[in-house]
């Protein structure tokens, strides 16, 4: 594909989703850092509207956006990348970081350290147990549906062969492999999402009027 037909497909699958609202934005809690990088995106409703100058601004907010945040505004991140505008920001990253392992030797004292990290890392078994980082990145990629998860499929084999990104190429195969293709095979598609929205929507439409005539 094309860099435009690549775009065209992102702005086609992503375009009818709805804004989460501003009080579902923020997913991080940890310190003041998540509520002024998503305090950005507040009330900003319509995601191609955003600058390429915004979102290098803002970049770390990829990594504080709840889930909805995330899905809603990727695509943003994506075509200003296609686009080569983006000087900080890194979607690329938050898209396959969780399913590749690097490692760094560090010599402290005459020893020599191996610290590893990655995929089959545990996160902080403190807090988290034994929850790895293949784990996170499983459970907060799987918002996307199967269309969503095919057009970021056409997006990261696109940056696949670019020159300039073949730092990123052992990461990009690690989570196409990974996790992407069958993604973009199995997820619910977006008509199982309507169905099941406007199931809920009659549900509770039943609900309130029977709760308001027994009132």
């Amino acid at each position: 594909m094309t860099t435009d037909e690549v775009i065209h497909a992102i702005e086609r699958v992503f375009g009818a989703n709805e804004y989460p609202g501003d009080a579902w934005l923020q997913g991080s809690r940890e310190g003041e850092e998540p509520f002024e990088a998503c305090g950005a995106f507040v009330g900003q409703t319509d995601w191609r509207a955003l600058t390429p100058a915004l979102l290098d601004q803002h970049y770390v907010v990829l990594s504080f956006f709840s889930e909805a945040g995330f899905r809603f505004f990727i695509p943003a991140f994506l075509i200003s990348d296609l686009r080569d505008q983006l000087q900080t920001a890194d979607p690329v990253f938050h898209l396959v970081g969780g399913f590749s392992d690097f490692s760094v030797t560090h010599r402290i004292g005459g020893r020599e350290f191996v610290v590893r990290s990655g995929s089959t890392q545990f996160i902080n078994p403190r807090r988290y147990g034994a929850s790895r980082f293949i784990d996170y990145a499983r459970q907060r990629l799987s918002v996307f549906c199967r269309e969503e998860a095919a057009a970021i499929v056409s997006y990261l084999e696109h940056v696949l062969i670019v020159p300039s990104r073949d730092t990123d190429k052992r990461s990009i195969e690690a989570g196409l492999k990974d996790y992407w293709h069958d993604r973009a095979r199995s997820a619910p598609s977006a008509a199982e999402l309507r169905r099941y929205l406007g199931e809920q929507a009659v549900y509770l439409e039943a609900l309130m009027r029977d709760r308001g005539g027994t009132s």
